[in-house]
């Protein structure tokens, strides 16, 4: 066997591996948790002599049924509708949000076709059976999934477990995708290297060489090991020309993955249509109004009154602490920017001295922030009390008033000032076509350490693509960020 073919076996061989591997851990899981959440729930409703426990007959039934076959059915049934769902496929384990709505869809599809057969049977079945085996499967499910994610990021982290890529375009797009890629480690590809026409001297981007013209990219794929080619577009390539790479890829178990110039486009608004052998991508525009928002407004009101009863004894012991340190009211009033440039008074607890408003232009040549947002580590109006408050973004929690007044949302872009707005820019002023929220993409993914660049994207990428299970998602991520408080000042 000659090398090129020997590291082109083994570079796919190994890829294949690792994925029958963790698709055969991920589906070991699922069974184990479906198993333990059927049948106990099995035991909770019926004790220990469920196994022998017949469901009440009608008429139309002329067959005894036991609870423990509707059991054994059920978790057939749920497995095989992971699988149909493409819960387990390569291409959206281990990032991303796709795995999840897949489970969650898979479990509520099984559940409905049982309660349908229910129905057309005329069985009773046992309403507090069911109540406890679809969200209690559904959320152990979730966990399993979201734990071996977690395994496999650790891996990916030590350089296991990931895509070898090549990138092959014109440079400029090859580096943008580079740095989009490189962004994420946890996406799961390492980028090798890149081809580009003439192969231009120089790395594509930190850590990227290139390996080569787009006349030698069989020859850079064999001798990088990659299992994955990543096309960013080129002029000079004819479509044939690129067919022909295909087929050349396809004999060395080499993905080819075609990168649209679109970024910050979330996977639900992507669709493939495949328009006279051409495969066209169709993007849906995002919609501010609707289902989807009047969806959103009911969790906003249910969760922030809930919250609001359930952390009042938390705001009681905060307001005596605040007005034991320092003189003032315990909240602060201040106004920012909402919907459609609406003005409306936002909550915090005070955090600051009373007369922190009137000592900023002294400050402002000692700001650490953005070059837009006033930002300072060591703040000297900050109290003793307010620097826990603000460590821990306890006092963004009076900003659940707000969210039940119909100000802000629990999940949003950042409520800006009126001062900030004044520098917007045009694509920046599409942050104002959301309501603002308590927290949000720019609380998950490092808080003042961002760029005011990043604070943008981030915001800008929530307000095209948001949806009430990312909502859910980053509420939990708030939860851990605020855990580890890294960039809150």
């Amino acid at each position: 066997m000659a090398l090129s073919e020997y590291t082109e076996t083994t570079s796919s061989a190994l890829v294949d591996r690792w994925q029958r591997g963790y698709a055969t851990r991920l589906f070991a899981t699922d069974l184990l948790v479906l198993v333990v959440v059927v049948y106990g729930s099995q035991f909770l409703r019926f004790g220990a002599d469920a196994a022998e426990q017949l469901i009440a007959r009608s008429e139309a039934q002329r067959f005894e049924i036991t609870y423990s076959l509707v059991s054994a059915l059920l978790i057939v049934a749920w497995l095989a509708a992971l699988g149909l769902f493409g819960t387990r496929d390569q291409k959206i384990i281990g990032s991303g949000s796709t795995e999840y709505k897949r489970i969650a869809d898979a479990t509520i599809r099984v559940f409905g076709v049982l309660a349908i057969i229910a129905f057309l049977l005329q069985a009773q079945l046992g309403r507090g059976y069911l109540l406890i085996a679809l969200p209690t499967g559904l959320a152990l499910l979730l966990a399993s999934r979201w734990l071996w994610r977690q395994w496999l990021n650790r891996r990916r982290a030590e350089g296991e477990y990931s895509y070898r890529a090549i990138l092959m375009g014109e440079r400029a797009s090859s580096a943008h995708v580079a740095r989009q890629i490189m962004r994420d480690p946890s996406n799961g590809f390492v980028i090798v290297g890149a081809v580009t026409q003439g192969g231009s001297a120089g790395e594509l981007a930190p850590g990227v060489p290139v390996l080569g013209s787009y006349d030698r990219a069989i020859e850079a794929v064999d001798a990088s090991e990659a299992d994955t080619v990543v096309f960013t577009g080129a002029d000079m390539i004819s479509p044939r020309q690129l067919r022909q790479f295909g087929w050349d890829l396809e004999t060395r178990s080499v993905n080819l993955i075609v990168a649209p110039a679109l970024t910050d486009v979330a996977g639900p608004r992507i669709h493939a249509r495949p328009v006279a052998g051409l495969p066209l991508i169709h993007v849906d525009y995002p919609v501010f109004e609707g289902n989807k928002y009047a969806a959103k407004r009911a969790f906003d009101l249910i969760a922030s009154f809930a919250g609001l009863v359930l952390l009042s004894p938390l705001f009681l012991a905060l307001t005596i602490l605040i007005r034991s340190d320092s003189h003032g009211p315990a909240v602060f009033r201040q106004e920012r920017v909402g919907l459609n440039g609406r003005r409306f008074k936002m909550l915090k607890f005070r955090s600051m001295v009373v007369d922190a408003e009137q000592q900023l232009p002294s400050l402002l040549d000692q700001s650490e922030g953005n070059g837009v947002l006033f930002k300072l580590k060591s703040d000297p109006r900050v109290t003793k009390v307010g620097a826990i408050l603000r460590k821990y973004s306890l006092d963004e929690l009076p900003q659940l008033v707000n969210v039940l007044r119909g100000d802000m949302s629990l999940v949003g872009p950042r409520p800006p000032l009126a001062s900030e707005v004044e520098r917007y820019d045009e694509s920046a002023q599409r942050r104002l076509l959301v309501k603002p929220g308590i927290t949000g993409l720019w609380q998950t993914e490092g808080r003042s350490n961002l760029s005011w660049d990043d604070s943008v994207r981030l915001d800008l990428y929530y307000v095209e693509n948001w949806s009430l299970t990312g909502d859910i998602i980053l509420l939990y991520r708030t939860v851990r960020a605020v855990a580890r408080p890294d960039g809150a000042y």
